[in-house]
């Protein structure tokens, strides 16, 4: 059988209008915070997973509250070896099986209907975009917390401390991600786990008008990308 694995570099345009065609989920839910991850955001996570630190191509992958799939489909897309992507609503999991077949990627994932706390065994790299915590406190990390016990390499989005304004206007003219300082309770955590941070990247996530409570068209705000390495990474495969 052939390698299924990319070998050629995919631009970061053609990675951004894959993931803009995956369907959403229609009717989000606000008490579990699901958010669509915009295709921008998407795409630098895996980019930066896959080129500028080799955790894709070739790998184990997990994608932790997937949704509707953006992140597993734009993994499988450029080249991981095997991916899960579970997903505690099971309307959202349809979707995402759907987005596969859609995407011609059908075979390159398997999609659990079931709660985070199902998840067992051990993966090259976790990708995941948690609820922030907003509805329900601890969300967040006890999503951070399952990928820390699975995961050799995480990319994790959080959001950040604080909405600064100066940060995002360069955001905005560049158009890129900007590398700042962790979150001293994120760091604690992590640090805690006997992990440890490799980087954090800011973004600007854009989101539209999608419960009650919005009070704007869209609402922009700062989140940052951790990539975290574990203890796992120094155990033999």
């Amino acid at each position: 059988m052939g390698r299924i694995m990319q070998k050629r570099l995919v631009r970061k345009l053609d990675l951004e209008l894959l993931l803009s065609k995956i369907a959403v989920h229609p009717s989000p839910d606000a008490h579990l915070e699901q958010y669509v991850t915009p295709p921008e955001v998407a795409a630098n996570l895996l980019y930066i997973a896959a080129y500028v630190n080799d955790n894709i191509i070739g790998k184990k992958i997990l994608d932790l509250g997937c949704g509707t799939g953006r992140l597993a489909l734009g993994a499988a897309f450029l080249g991981a070896k095997e991916i899960v992507g579970i997903e505690i609503d099971a309307q959202v999991v349809r979707i995402a099986a759907e987005n596969a077949t859609n995407a011609g990627l059908e075979k390159r994932v398997q999609w659990i209907a079931a709660d985070i706390d199902a998840v067992c065994g051990r993966f090259d790299t976790v990708l995941e975009n948690p609820p922030f915590g907003v509805q329900k406190k601890g969300a967040d990390t006890r999503f951070l917390e399952k990928a820390l016990e699975t995961g050799k390499v995480i990319y994790s989005i959080h959001k950040h401390v604080n909405n600064d304004v100066a940060l995002i206007g360069k955001l905005r003219h560049s158009g890129n991600v900007e590398q700042v300082a962790p979150n001293p309770f994120l760091a604690r955590f992590v640090e805690k786990r006997k992990a440890k941070i490799r980087s954090v990247y800011a973004m600007i996530m854009s989101v539209p008008h999608m419960f009650d409570y919005h009070t704007k068209k869209k609402h922009e705000f700062l989140v940052d990308l951790y990539v975290i390495e574990t203890s796992l990474s120094k155990e033999r495969t």
